[in-house]
């Protein structure tokens, strides 16, 4: 007997019990995008792979360690996306979308990076992004952090995040940061771990997020990026700050957030969580002001973040009861019924938007198919043998309760089937 094969490691099926959890988010986050005035884009999964070098930085451990890249028939070198704000950018330029006016883009969908697996982290994760061009100011940032507020309220979820709060300025800002902080790290080479010693030359702001408990102390002692803000951006960031404070969301200015992509600017954040282990980010983003012309286009502002949508679904409350199992099973005995059930399927479901309404296929005793219904956690049978179908009527029996059958007209099962839809867990 042949072996199985399995699925690849860090690629995980999500089965149909799961499911209903991935829907209510997905749906939860395209109404609140759409409530803020956000349209959706839907992006390719493979890109060329200089988009993610020149956007990312060749140095940073996503290009040089976890993208899943490949040459292809004809030699081209191409990556399987590992996040989606280089996409979404190189779909604005080539598709003229950054003229004279602003662009707020949503997306959703698997980005792909070779890294351990661990709860929380994959091979294959799912991600939503938010992408802003063409809005310079603070206001911008605050409606998205408005946003993303509002969708953990929607979801049940506001007492598990905070939101951590940065600046990292302009890019000339931090160089001459960066000039201070390599200075005074190599007075302390040998305290470093193998991880910082290596990124000390590359990206050395990488060292300050490390979750190294022995690099903790040289860390807090290290020069603070906010005492080298330039002017503007540090009106920026107290601007941000002042309307967070006017809308009434709370939030924790850490010094120490940077953010592991080259192109990030000014205003970072991120919104973590202490109930999923060390993976504590569900989102992050801030300003990459400089990426549009990196990539070729004219100078053009730009603000996103990216939600993790598995940590989304695991902060879910626990309480909190996704329905996917049918509101009513019809049950169907003899040739005359099993002639009519389909149609009659069909005119219910036409009559009830929203009914979920499965026919029992395979025949069967009523005893045999009333089981069935009972497993399906369906809420009613609707029975349909030869005196429903000489008759117009199907008789209606509750699953859930103690309730009597009774035999009904098509009418009035419809609206049974309308106020059984209507209350039931959506």
């Amino acid at each position: 007997m042949a072996a199985q094969i399995q699925a690849i490691r860090g690629m995980n099926d999500i089965l149909p019990d799961a499911t209903p959890a991935w829907l209510a988010v997905e749906d939860a986050v395209r109404a609140v995008a759409e409530g803020y005035g956000y349209q959706q884009i839907r992006l390719p999964i493979v890109e060329q792979t200089a988009l993610f070098a020149r956007s990312i930085g060749e140095v940073t451990d996503i290009v040089e360690k976890e993208m899943y890249t490949f040459d292809d028939r004809s030699g081209e070198s191409l990556t399987l996306r590992p996040e989606g704000t280089a996409g979404c950018v190189r779909a604005a330029l080539q598709h003229g979308l950054l003229g004279q006016q602003s662009q707020k883009l949503w997306y959703i969908g698997p980005m792909f990076r070779y890294e351990r697996p661990q709860k929380g982290r994959y091979r294959q994760f799912h991600q939503i992004g938010l992408e802003v061009f063409g809005l310079p100011g603070p206001d911008i940032d605050v409606e998205l952090l408005l946003l993303t507020a509002r969708l953990w309220r929607r979801l049940g979820m506001a007492d598990a995040v905070e939101l951590q709060l940065n600046s990292l300025g302009t890019p000339e800002a931090r160089a001459q940061y960066r000039d201070i902080l390599v200075d005074y790290l190599r007075q302390h080479y040998d305290r470093l771990d193998e991880d910082s010693q290596r990124r000390l030359e590359s990206n050395p702001l990488r060292i300050l997020d490390s979750k190294n408990p022995e690099l903790q102390p040289l860390i807090e002692a290290a020069p603070r990026l906010a005492d080298h803000l330039d002017d503007a951006s540090r009106n920026h960031f107290e601007q941000l700050c002042a309307r967070l404070d006017a809308c009434g969301i709370a939030y924790r200015i850490n010094p120490r957030l940077v953010r592991g992509l080259d192109y990030y600017s000014a205003t970072v954040f991120e919104w973590v969580t202490d109930r999923l282990g060390a993976q504590g980010a569900v989102c992050a983003g801030g300003r990459y002001d400089g990426l549009v012309t990196q990539l070729g286009g004219k100078p053009v502002p730009a603000i996103g973040c990216a939600i993790g949508l598995e940590r989304l679904v695991a902060l879910l409350p626990e309480q909190t009861v996704y329905a996917s199992e049918p509101h009513a099973w019809l049950a169907v005995l003899g040739d005359v019924a099993e002639a009519a059930a389909m149609p009659l399927a069909e005119q219910l479901r036409d009559a009830v938007p929203g009914l979920r309404l499965q026919v029992n296929c395979g025949g069967g005793s009523f005893k045999s198919q009333l089981k069935k219904a009972d497993r399906s956690g369906a809420a009613v049978a609707l029975l349909l043998g030869e005196d429903e179908a000489a008759s117009a009527t199907l008789t209606l029996k509750p699953l859930r309760d103690d309730a009597p059958q009774q035999r009904l007209s098509i009418e009035g099962v419809v609206e049974y089937l309308i106020r059984l839809s209507n209350t039931a867990t959506p």
